[in-house]
């Protein structure tokens, strides 16, 4: 069995499952003693893997986790990621600050500029450039942190400004994790060196993670800090099997996904996993998340949760 241990949880798009789903993926997650659930943040399903995407039902992402951190106990609440540019960002410190209390104390809040132009379009949001989508993360991000530690926050940007705001009450962490992530090399990395707590990277195999790893440590020492103060974790597709016939169900589905999707799987029975989850610590990651597209197969799922994440346990 592996001697390293790692921080296991879930990541569900909160779209193309029904309520009732989610929550019951949440709460086995909470009742196996997982690190982590999160939630997505998106106004229509993936179009890389859902087929109609505005027909397809999808959850908001804030209520969402707010619903998670009512039904939940112990286990870590994050979101991977909310879309900096679809809220203002004081209002959005004041929602998650809220969801801090509803958890007691459990939240981790995961940012991200967005890609998806015609849920931006559609609702009624610009959608500039990525350059502009990112210095809008940039000072959503000050905005955020001030908000979370601040008496009074002021901010005068190029396209947010807070007079006076005042976040009442603060978080209960007296440090809310705040996590960056993505898969571009540049700059994100940079971002996440400057401003997270931790960088969650998405549906890469192990080499090509290691990659972005080393390009996060870069980032890191151009600004002078440890590269280890950042955590670090991967979200891998959840398709492993609980017998035969479901392992050949899951590669099948692997098989269908988009080549974007494909380099990031966990594939087979429980011995593959495991040995595969190994892989991506033996590279760096500290943390994994499974992560869901229906239809959900809840026997492997009890698979997963009984016999491969204890072997991770800390």
């Amino acid at each position: 069995m592996p001697t390293l241990a790692m921080k296991i949880g879930v990541h569900i798009g909160s779209m193309t499952h029904s309520m009732d789903d989610l929550l019951r993926i949440y709460r086995m997650a909470d009742e196996a003693g997982l690190y982590w659930v999160s939630v997505s943040d998106h106004l229509y399903a993936n179009p890389l893997t859902a087929p109609s995407t505005r027909q397809v039902p999808c959850f908001e992402g804030i209520s969402t986790m707010a619903a998670v951190a009512a039904v939940t106990r112990r286990v870590r609440v994050g979101s991977m990621m909310i879309c900096v540019p679809f809220r203002n960002p004081a209002l959005l410190a004041k929602a998650v600050v809220s969801i801090d209390h509803i958890s007691g104390g459990r939240v981790e809040l995961g940012v991200g500029a967005g890609w998806f132009a015609e849920e931006f379009e559609e609702f009624g949001y610009p959608f500039p450039p990525v350059g502009q989508r990112f210095d809008m993360l940039e000072e959503g991000l000050q905005i955020l942190r001030s908000m979370f530690s601040d008496p009074v926050t002021n901010f005068q940007g190029r396209h947010y400004q807070v007079r006076g705001a005042i976040c009442a009450p603060k978080p209960l962490q007296k440090h809310l994790p705040i996590w960056i992530g993505g898969r571009g090399p540049k700059r994100t990395p940079r971002v996440a060196a400057q401003y997270a707590d931790g960088f969650n990277t998405p549906y890469l195999d192990p080499p090509d993670y290691r990659e972005r790893l080393e390009e996060l440590d870069r980032a890191c020492e151009r600004i002078g800090r440890d590269p280890k103060t950042l955590q670090r974790t991967v979200n891998v597709h959840f398709l492993m099997g609980a017998d035969a016939a479901a392992v050949a169900r899951g590669r099948e589905r692997y098989a269908a996904m988009p080549d974007s999707h494909r380099q990031g799987a966990l594939l087979g029975g429980t011995q593959e996993a495991i040995d595969r989850i190994g892989q991506y610590r033996a590279v760096g990651a500290q943390g994994l998340n499974i992560a869901f597209r229906p239809p959900v197969d809840w026997d492997a799922y009890q698979l997963f949760l009984e016999d491969v994440a204890p072997v991770f346990a800390r």
